[in-house]
């Protein structure tokens, strides 16, 4: 059986795609293989499979060590090796740019936030991203503060133009505009 399909079936049984990939690991197969199956059986792009594989091989892949294969999973998926790619629309393009522009004014975003609204992006989790920017303030000394909130507001104006949109997003909306008359 090839291993994609292994991972395939084993995912429609409800496996995490962590588990997944231990799963496959355990049974003797390299790391490369196993992590390449798991992102194929989420119909991830094979472009996005090699980049995302090739920027945590080293630290991951490389050498493996027994009976780590749980951990490594689970560290693949918190890395985003395994985030499904979302078909974005249009707006949703223009979304990611606006907040793009934002952190880029912020001046000194995380590390850890900026991996997360990475997988946000990826994951189209768009209302997500812009709660956690509209909750974080530039630091007025090593950024562009009036850039900043006044992207936000744009990019909140279009995501309250989504259908259904996240109660939340009114008040992140009217916090951003708020801060944006203040700068």
């Amino acid at each position: 059986m090839q291993l994609s399909t292994l991972a395939r079936h084993t995912l429609s049984r409800g496996a995490t795609p962590a588990a997944t990939y231990a799963l496959l690991a355990r049974l003797g197969h390299k790391p490369v293989p196993c992590a390449q199956a798991v992102c194929l059986a989420l119909d991830i792009p094979l472009p996005d499979i090699t980049r995302r594989l090739d920027e945590c091989h080293d630290a991951l892949l490389a050498n493996p060590r027994p009976n780590t294969e749980a951990d490594t999973g689970e560290v693949l998926e918190a890395l985003g090796v395994f985030d499904v790619p979302a078909t974005l629309t249009p707006t949703q393009h223009t979304v990611i740019a606006l907040l793009t522009t934002a952190v880029n004014a912020h001046g000194n975003l995380r590390p850890g936030h900026h991996h997360g609204l990475q997988r946000w992006f990826t994951t189209g989790n768009l209302t997500t991203a812009y709660l956690s920017l509209a909750t974080t303030n530039p630091l007025p000394r090593t950024d562009d503060p009036t850039l900043y909130w006044t992207t936000l507001t744009t990019a909140g104006e279009l995501l309250t133009t989504t259908p259904n949109p996240d109660p939340r997003l009114t008040y992140a909306l009217t916090h951003c505009r708020t801060q944006a008359t203040r700068t």
